[in-house]
């Protein structure tokens, strides 16, 4: 093993059929990308390694060293995940020289070493002799394989950025007998070790990790896996994976299998498996896909539902789903070098995923509705007696530790490169280095839409600079060194192709006026409705901040949304939007259709109502003021059933 490599994770080596490779010298530097992982630094992780040892995490494995094991601490077999994601987030900070949680990481990486069994198992649940299942007895639900994932993860992670390999010889070990263990059969239940297998074999060079990975992908739909509880669809396990019609069943489990999946492809190259995933990803973009990014929208399984099936206040969207449509949606980027996927990541980025924790780091929503009515009841039943919204951690707390491992990474997830060429996929404040140039990019973004790349150090030869155009952006301004220059753009990019020389800047103008989103006509929930965004931000309306009118009584036209005033509070841009405050009209709950009564009232027409003002904050900070109602979707004007402008 080699000494330390500071190498981002997903497609940090050359690829089979990759059209870009990611950039690893990378460091945001400011602005709200910045301000997050700082809060992930300082908050979010103590908080998470504070509740680790308080829900037994750690005892869990310490109990395995006792001749009489206590028994085991929590409901689910899988929560040593837990533990190595956050090992997988603090190896990304101890790597950047950051003190803070060494001996939490210490104290895991020992205890699993005194732990594992002679044969490699490592598992604190499954090895207690005195466990009502033994090892590989429930590949169904027991999700031995998904922790192996998070392990491996966390431990290339930690050779890459901090040169510790303690963790994976570990990792290794217990890859080695899975690989023996399911050379010719057998799927885990809950997809996550494919892309561990994959990142495994870009470190060690083992061709048969990546070997396994593209068989447990293959398998999938070969009747390889007991059914229970729910059918073959909710573990994408009904038919192969290249012959899925559609995204399905259980939202984390779907992504992060599309996501290893489309690492098998990055290393193989393999057609039929890209033309898979271009063809489930466009159409889960166009019929799955929450405004926010968020994927899930049935609570009982939580579950992706039918085409168009996107209730706003039922909204499952988990945060866990998010993190997984980015890393899906960062290796089809990686493949095809597609910009699309780019905007589906910010989307996410800056909506469904960070509305998941608090704004001050210690608290987190699980599940991410897009509408909460006033009446509105925790299934707790413990919001009349004032806790907040947001649960500082769960009985399966999947989603917090994933939060920190992914907030530590997002440098990753910037800049990318290819022969001759620069690219830049994600707008922060950040240096950028690579072999042929060295980069400073300063922004406010997503606030507004000012870029300003600085080169300092330059290649001697003429090079290109890839700026990413967002969808939502429209026409794009470009200037070098105060000269507007003339960039092709196509596909999503701006190519500025030159010589460069230490000190030429590159401003770039992102237009970013309020925009009003209607949804498409089979998307039942949201008929008759509009949701506003500008720039890569969703925005809502919290009871908070309409103090003349319920936010389901406002009702805001195109032209009030398009002409909203934009102003700064706490940092963030909020939006002043004049609306109606129009309560609905009297009707029963299915009146009878006549024709004397206009059933355009019926779809969103508002009575005449009086001329009010409400501030519409980013969707990512609502929930931090206690609950009270909240929309993103909010009633339009109608006439005959025809939206009115």
């Amino acid at each position: 093993m080699t000494s330390k490599q500071v190498k981002p994770l997903a497609g940090a080596v050359s690829t089979a059929s990759g059209a870009v490779r990611p950039v690893a010298g990378v460091r945001i530097t400011g602005g709200l990308l910045h301000h997050w992982q700082h809060r992930n630094r300082t908050a979010t992780i103590p908080h998470t390694i504070e509740r680790l040892r308080a829900a037994g995490n750690l005892d869990n494995l310490r109990r395995l060293l006792q001749d009489d094991p206590a028994p085991y601490r929590g409901r689910y077999p899988f929560l040593d995940t837990d533990l190595y994601k956050t090992l997988e987030g603090l190896a990304y900070e101890l790597g950047d020289g950051d003190p803070a949680g060494r001996e939490f990481f210490d104290e895991v990486v020992t205890l699993l070493e005194q732990v594992q069994a002679p044969d490699g198992y490592l598992n604190s649940f499954f090895q207690d002799p005195s466990a009502a299942k033994k090892p590989w007895e429930d590949l169904t639900w027991g999700h031995e394989l998904y922790n192996l994932g998070h392990l491996i993860q966390a431990a290339v992670a930690a050779r890459r950025r901090m040169g510790d390999e303690r963790l994976l010889r570990v990792a290794v070990r217990f890859a080695d007998l899975v690989l023996e263990r399911f050379r010719d059969r057998g799927i885990c239940g809950h997809p996550e070790v494919e892309m561990a297998l994959v990142e495994l074999f870009r470190e060690t060079g083992e061709s048969r990790y990546l070997a396994m990975a593209a068989a447990f992908v293959d398998r999938r739909g070969t009747g390889q896996m007991e059914h229970r509880i729910f059918g073959g669809s909710y573990f994408q396990d009904h038919v192969p994976f290249r012959e899925l019609p559609s995204v399905t069943g259980h939202a984390v489990r779907m992504a992060y299998l599309a996501a290893g999946a489309a690492d098998v492809h990055l290393e193989t190259g393999d057609p039929s498996l890209l033309a898979a995933l271009e063809r489930l990803w466009d159409d889960m973009v166009a019929t799955k896909l929450y405004v926010t990014g968020g994927l899930g929208s049935r609570h009982s399984d939580e579950a992706i539902g039918d085409r168009y099936e996107l209730p706003s206040e039922r909204a499952y969207s988990e945060t866990c789903a998010a993190i997984a449509v980015m890393q899906w949606a960062w290796r089809m980027f990686l493949g095809t070098g597609g910009a699309k996927y780019l905007d589906v990541f910010e989307r996410v980025l800056y909506n469904a995923y960070a509305v998941g924790v608090s704004r001050d780091g210690r608290a987190f929503f699980y599940d991410n509705p897009l509408q909460r009515r006033p009446d509105h009841d925790q299934r707790s039943g413990a919001e009349p007696d004032g806790e907040p919204l947001r649960r500082a951690w769960f009985v399966c707390p999947c989603c917090p530790p994933n939060v920190v491992r992914w907030m530590a990474q997002l440098a990753d997830h910037v800049a990318a490169e290819r022969d001759g060429a620069v690219l830049i996929a994600t707008y922060a404040q950040a240096r950028i280095e690579t072999a042929a140039m060295a980069l400073a990019m300063d922004t406010a973004y997503p606030w507004d839409g000012d870029v300003r790349v600085t080169v300092e150090r330059a290649p001697d030869e003429p090079y290109e600079l890839v700026l990413r155009i967002p969808g939502w952006a429209g026409d794009a301004a470009i200037t070098v060194n105060g000269e507007p220059f003339d960039a092709p753009v196509s596909g999503g990019w701006a190519r500025l192709h030159r010589g460069w020389a230490p000190g030429d800047e590159v401003r770039l103008g992102l237009p970013m006026p309020v925009r009003a989103h209607g949804s498409h006509p089979h998307l039942d929930a949201t008929r008759g409705s509009l949701s506003l965004a500008r720039g890569p931000l969703v925005y809502c309306v919290e009871q908070h901040d309409s103090p003349q009118a319920a936010v389901d009584d406002l009702v805001v036209g195109v032209r009030d949304a398009r002409g909203a005033g934009v102003e700064r509070r706490d940092g963030a841009v909020v939006l002043r939007v004049e609306a109606e405050a129009a309560p609905a009209p009297p009707a029963e709950l299915y009146p009878e259709l006549d024709p004397g009564l206009d059933p355009g009232l019926l779809l969103g027409e508002a009575l005449p109502g009086t001329r009010v003002t409400a501030a519409f904050v980013p969707y990512f900070l609502w929930g931090n003021r206690g609950p009270q109602a909240m929309r993103v979707w909010v009633r339009t004007p109608c006439t005959n059933g025809k939206k009115a402008t």
